[in-house]
């Protein structure tokens, strides 16, 4: 981890603009679009009392709303139908966005940067708040 204008700094995170990043090695992800992923992001700082972890969010397209979880936690979990994880489970591959910290990173934004190294959002209480939510 370096310091840059006192923010964290990890391998994964870009230095700038945004890149893609192999879910299933540093976390696994999860995301929920629109209207229904923005209303789960307000679900999930209600619950945790405001910092979730790290939450990523698109503009344009679907606006996906990215919850970042810890790698490997998303598998064999019967997701509610609107949510789409990203994983690396057995014979699958996938990617996720993820933008740098500061500077030009449209149509990505965080909307909780990751505050220290290994903390992530926590499945189980996102798992549970996106079938309050989203059934």
């Amino acid at each position: 981890m370096n310091a840059l204008n006192g923010e964290l700094r990890a391998e994964w995170i870009p230095d700038s603009g945004f890149q893609l990043r192999k879910a299933g090695v540093q976390f696994d992800a999860v995301r929920v679009d629109g209207d229904d992923g923005r209303r789960l992001a307000d679900l999930m700082e209600e619950l945790v009392g405001g910092e979730p972890g790290p939450v990523v969010t698109e503009s344009n397209g679907r606006r996906g709303v990215y919850f970042l979880v810890p790698a490997g936690s998303t598998a064999g979990r019967p997701w509610p139908r609107a949510v789409t994880t990203f994983n690396a489970a057995t014979g699958r591959i996938s990617y996720v966005p993820v933008p740098a910290l500061g500077g030009d990173t449209w149509p990505l934004m965080w909307r909780h940067p990751p505050t220290r190294p290994g903390r992530f959002v926590h499945t189980l209480i996102l798992f549970n708040a996106a079938y309050a939510s989203l059934s």
